[in-house]
């Protein structure tokens, strides 16, 4: 297996390449770890690469916050500053700068 550096990081805010979303990172895993029928509701024809990064975000639409689960190849940065409501957010982060939000200080990941 080789080994990938995640592009993104914690905190940081992203949005989807293709559909209307965007999130916070709150954590990350070196490759796919999800089930293989999550995997496989994936449109064939967008269906990303299980050897890459995947993403859990505290996402939001203009309907509805949820959580999310991404490839890096999906996402790109953020650099509206504008801020994301999901509630999860306020409880394990602050706003730090543009982009980016900091764990708080009491949050151990």
């Amino acid at each position: 297996m080789k080994q990938r550096n995640a592009k993104f990081e914690i905190g940081q805010i992203v949005r989807h390449r293709f559909f209307p979303f965007r999130g916070v990172i709150f954590d990350v895993d070196p490759e796919y770890a999800n089930t293989e029928e999550w995997w496989n509701s994936i449109p064939q024809e967008i269906r990303p690469s299980k050897d890459q990064p995947f993403y859990h975000l505290f996402a939001e639409n203009d309907e509805s916050e949820y959580v999310a689960y991404v490839s890096e190849q999906n996402l790109v940065s953020d650099e509206s500053d504008q801020p994301i409501r999901h509630t999860q957010v306020d409880v394990l982060f602050e706003k730090a700068d543009a982009g980016h939000y900091r764990p708080r200080a009491d949050y151990r990941h």
